[in-house]
């Protein structure tokens, strides 16, 4: 009987997880289609019904966003353009939680060490994944930027204004540059100001590159000038920043990927040999829990010091 609890509770935590993940990307991508067309009054009431049927999570992530902590869940949320409300983000960690312990203190000879370390993994396990949505994100935007500033310089060139580039951006360019610029012309086009449309794409897309063209845009709106050769100038200096970076990731990957793997192989060991062989592990507590305190705290001190000796190494400023 308790195996089948076990068992069934294990079955219904990956079905929630399954479940949430279909229902929002269907029904927020539903919701992302009828933004586009928010300025219509048909696809506001659209908007508001659709936003109706999530009351209850609208309310607790108002709530939330507006604490410190909810805050930064939001911004790294927007950052990765994942379709998650706070509410929700924080429900798939409780959930993942709850089935990253019930699998460790299964898989771990029932031991409750084995479902903290599971819990500790759940914990971590989205915002690591978050993350990498982030990093993946940040640098294919950073690629499109040079595209984006030759189709803006050509735009201004042929006599569009600074919105109207930006719209042929939001159409002609690849995702995740497209998107972005979307959000811009629509946030344009209901009122908000350009430099406040600016700073919140900038917000979203934590880039130097990107600094360097907004702050050229809001100084030439302020003083006047001409924009398409002080964008062609940037688009220049971001190409070459670009290959410069391409060519000094490329010469200490071996370092920062042998930090990483280093770093991770005595955790590695340390888990499976948990797993495995719990009591071989624990004789290290024989000789007292000072003893085994000060270990711990030694091998723990050398790994660390190690891995940021390596990533220093491989840090290198353009």
């Amino acid at each position: 009987m308790e195996w089948i609890i076990i068992v069934g509770g294990i079955v219904l935590i990956v079905l929630l997880i399954f479940g949430l993940i279909a229902s929002l990307n269907s029904e927020r991508s539903l919701v992302e289609e009828r933004l586009s067309q928010y300025i219509e009054d048909e696809g506001q009431k659209n908007l508001d019904r659709e936003a109706q049927k999530y009351v209850i999570t609208n309310w607790v992530s108002k709530r939330v966003e507006k604490t410190p902590f909810g805050g930064r869940i939001a911004r790294d949320l927007a950052r990765a353009d994942m379709k998650f409300k706070v509410a929700e983000y924080i429900v798939l960690i409780a959930l993942s939680i709850l089935f990253f312990g019930l699998v460790a203190w299964f898989i771990g000879n029932q031991h409750w060490f084995s479902a903290l370390i599971g819990a500790v993994f759940g914990a971590i396990a989205p915002r690591m994944y978050v993350r990498s949505q982030q990093r993946k994100r940040l640098q294919k935007f950073s690629d499109q930027l040079p595209d984006m500033l030759n189709l803006m310089v050509n735009g201004l060139r042929a006599g569009y204004s600074t919105m109207q580039a930006m719209e042929a951006i939001s159409k002609e360019l690849p995702s995740p540059i497209n998107d972005e610029f979307r959000r811009v012309v629509q946030e344009l086009q209901i009122g908000i100001p350009m430099e406040t449309a600016l700073d919140n794409l900038l917000r979203r897309i934590p880039s130097d590159d990107l600094d360097f063209v907004v702050t050229a845009i809001n100084v030439q709106r302020e003083v006047g000038g001409n924009l398409s050769e002080i964008l062609d100038n940037i688009s220049f200096t971001i190409r070459e920043r670009i290959r410069i970076k391409g060519e000094v990731r490329v010469l200490t990957a071996q370092v920062r990927t042998s930090g990483t793997v280093l770093s991770l192989i005595p955790f590695g060991l340390t888990l499976i040999l948990w797993f495995l062989n719990p009591d071989y592990l624990l004789s290290i507590t024989d000789r007292g829990m000072l003893c085994a305190g000060i270990i711990i705290c030694i091998v723990l001190g050398l790994i660390f010091s190690g891995y940021f000796v390596m990533m220093r190494i491989a840090d290198i400023e353009v």
